[in-house]
């Protein structure tokens, strides 16, 4: 997910670490955000083409959220695509981990990363969440934070049953054409009917093949809009019929207008946060 501040949100009021080089597992970005604010700031967070796990470090001020009028509170998992969602903090410290959907349905199994899915860490890996919250809070800097997280999904991705290969190919190819594929041209990339490609990408990432595509190439677009770019030129270079399309889209998947996406902020964190990610897009 990306996030854009709904009030007053202010990019300086966030300490912002990132893990170095040794510790990264491909399929998985990871960002510590220490924040302070005065009041409880609420977040809408914007549809991303990744699986994100909040793992909420606070001692007394835990993370809020709100998905489609559902109240939650503490370390969550939000699957992708899931629809209106809020969330708000104070004081205190989060650990962001997004995963790619082929990586999160090994570490945390095919439910995690349904479509329109928001649900506690506790309810997808029990008990072990708050053993991880515990060894996440006792870590002495972000660095060690961050290599406990990839020891736990190194483990992890060993242990689970990984996804067809076809799959993760069409994941990949689909992320790298940012979205521009059809799933005919997938099929045929990996000797698959059309039928079987879809129904077991759909089953294995919890998504269809044609809407990830879809979501690979507003979140391209997004970022393009936040950047300056024109609804226009956007819309060209990001293969939309024209500008209404985009703007049809860019309404489905944030809830925003162009002109409303190209003011948000989250670029602000994004760049910091996600450094490999925004070279990428660019």
């Amino acid at each position: 997910m990306a996030a854009t501040g709904t009030r007053a949100f202010d990019g300086a009021l966030f300490d912002i670490a990132v893990p170095p080089p040794a510790v990264r597992l491909p399929g998985v970005t990871m960002a510590g955000f220490r924040y302070r604010v005065p009041e409880h700031m609420e977040i809408a967070m914007v549809a991303h083409p990744s699986v994100t796990v909040l793992v909420d470090l606070g001692e007394d001020e835990e993370l809020l959220y709100d998905a489609g009028g559902r109240p939650g509170r503490g370390s969550v998992v939000i699957g992708l695509l899931p629809g209106a969602l809020r969330a708000s903090a104070r004081r205190g410290a989060c650990l962001q981990i997004r995963l790619e959907p082929t990586v999160a349905a090994a570490v945390l199994g095919a439910s995690a990363g349904l479509s329109g899915t928001v649900v506690s860490l506790e309810d997808v890996w029990g008990r072990d969440a708050e053993h991880v919250e515990d060894r996440l809070r006792a870590a002495g800097s972000w660095d060690a934070r961050f290599t406990v997280v990839a020891d736990i999904l190194g483990r992890r991705l060993g242990e689970r049953p990984r996804i067809d290969p076809e799959v993760a190919h069409s994941w990949r190819r689909t992320y790298a054409s940012r979205g521009r594929v059809r799933v005919e041209g997938l099929a045929h990339e990996v000797g698959w009917s059309r039928k079987r490609l879809s129904a077991r990408f759909h089953s294995q990432l919890g998504i269809p093949p044609k809407r990830a595509a879809r979501l690979v190439r507003f979140d391209h677009a997004a970022h393009l809009l936040a950047a300056g770019r024109s609804p226009v030129g956007v819309a060209a270079e990001c293969g939309y019929v024209d500008q209404s399309h985009l703007h049809r889209e860019v309404r489905e998947f944030a809830g925003l207008t162009p002109a409303g996406v190209a003011v948000a902020p989250w670029l602000e964190v994004d760049d910091v946060a996600w450094p490999a990610s925004s070279v990428a897009r660019r």
